[in-house]
């Protein structure tokens, strides 16, 4: 017998084998990933980038454009959908998963990218010959000839509902975001139409990498000498990577003496550690501390005063982060696994307390662009009874003339100035501090007294930020 392949009957084509493109699978692979296992892509792509490095796949060229192709497909994954169902016969629920983001790969790379018409449409059809099969391969190539017929603006002109008609529909299909979030994000910003283009916009944009060092065991000078590393806007312990500077290869992060850190979430560590006291200052609670960036600051923070830092966090993986985070801290520290609702500290113990409470981390879609499509408005409805009852603790563990930091990273009023109103009006013994004074000389802040950062005005997540002082 032949050691030769066996080869189809002829069918006036010649046959020809799939070439397989290392790049498009890769990306391929993640978005699968995202859409089957709930994962997040931040955690989901670099195994598989170092995994084909250390294949040999991958060169640097390689691995940003992957990136780019999974990023902006799930950023744009709204836009792209509307764009889709205008060029298929079906509704897109009945297009089945795997080639839904094939397609969806494709329109990026025709409609989000430089990549010629005709690379993009071939590639794309290979890597669907690969994954798919030869049959929705043809689906896959008739689908993107039409995607191909118009660029990004024409197809927005065709697919988005008139602004005039419907603005927040209209939003949501140009800007790639849910209609219930666009919603949410204007109401937060404070209603009219000043901002929310730009804020949907700087939630797809591409965010750098910004690092931290930790107080005592880094300074910024030395992350300076890393290349495309720039200082931070506003903290003065952070450090940006710009062109895709990857945090893996310095030496302070692999170290743990500096971290990957957005400045936004520095900021709040920073403005609860200057946050005016009255009386000693010795005692400080990191109540939710997973995965323990702000408790790692804070905890060099605190040390540099003297201070001890108790880090608690009640799932027990996220307390390992947590330890791992502040391993070689140069003062003392204490990691604990516990639930902040059933807090094992007597009240009054503490002179600082920072409750990063859990949330619909609405405030991270330029990091985490899947989130907006995962989220439902009813999650606000399971957050919210934890979210006040976290604030109570805090409150309840911070001694008289103490303070309490309450932050989360989601911009939405439900989630922020909503539940610090309601539980403040259940503790008469609490006020509320200007917080803005704290975030050293920042812009647009607003009226006060709390604090809400964007991605648009001050390049940071959506971090919240209200400071109180317990009086009674």
């Amino acid at each position: 017998m032949s050691d030769q392949p066996r080869r189809p009957r002829k069918t006036g084509k010649p046959y020809r084998r799939p070439q397989k493109d290392p790049v498009r699978i890769l990306a391929f692979e993640a978005l699968r990933a995202v859409d089957e296992r709930d994962a997040y892509a931040n955690l989901v792509l670099p195994p598989l980038l170092r995994k084909a490095r250390e294949k040999g796949d991958f060169d640097g060229r390689d691995a940003a454009l992957a990136t780019e192709l999974v990023y902006g497909t799930l950023r744009r994954q709204g836009t792209y959908d509307a764009v889709i169902a205008a060029c298929v016969d079906r509704p897109l629920r009945d297009v089945d998963p795997p080639v839904l983001d094939v397609l969806s790969l494709g329109a990026h790379q025709l409609l989000g990218t430089r990549i010629p018409t005709h690379a993009a449409v071939s590639a794309t059809v290979e890597l669907a010959r690969v994954v798919l099969g030869d049959g929705r391969a043809k689906f896959v190539n008739a689908v993107l000839r039409k995607v191909a017929q118009h660029d990004l603006d024409g197809w927005l002109e065709k697919v988005a509902p008139p602004y005039d008609d419907d603005p927040e529909d209209h939003l949501a299909v140009v800007h790639s975001h849910p209609r219930w979030i666009v919603s949410a994000l204007w109401d937060s910003l404070g209603g009219g139409r000043a901002g929310i283009e730009e804020l949907l916009e700087a939630d797809n944009e591409r965010p750098e990498v910004t690092l931290v060092a930790r107080p005592g065991r880094a300074t910024t000078d030395e992350l300076l000498r890393e290349d495309a590393a720039v200082p931070g806007r506003w903290s003065p312990y952070a450090v940006r990577l710009t062109e895709g500077g990857e945090p893996g290869a310095v030496e302070a992060v692999r170290d743990g003496r500096a971290g990957v850190q957005d400045e936004g979430s520095q900021l709040v560590a920073l403005a609860l550690a200057d946050a005016p006291l009255e009386g000693r200052d010795e005692r400080w609670l990191d109540g939710c501390a997973g995965p323990g960036g702000k408790a790692a600051l804070l905890a060099a923070l605190a040390a540099e005063r003297g201070a001890v830092l108790l880090a608690a966090e009640k799932q027990p993986h996220r307390a390992a982060l947590v330890a791992k985070a502040l391993d070689g801290n140069p003062g003392p520290y204490q990691v604990i696994t516990a639930d902040g609702t059933r807090p094992p500290w007597r009240a009054g113990s503490f002179d600082r307390v920072l409750m990063d409470v859990p949330c619909t981390g609405l405030g991270a879609l330029r990091r985490r662009p899947e989130a907006r499509w995962r989220r439902r408005p009813e999650d606000l409805d399971g957050f919210a009874p934890l979210q006040r009852a976290l604030l109570h603790t805090a409150l309840n563990a911070v001694r008289v003339g103490g303070v309490v930091g309450y932050a989360t990273c989601s911009p939405h009023l439900a989630e922020t100035r909503a539940v610090v109103d309601d539980v403040l009006k259940q503790r008469p013994e609490a006020e509320l501090l200007d917080a803005r004074p704290l975030l050293r000389d920042m812009p647009d802040l607003g009226d006060g007294p709390d604090v809400q950062l964007w991605p648009h005005l001050h390049g940071t997540d959506a971090m919240y930020l209200a400071v109180i002082r317990r009086t009674g």
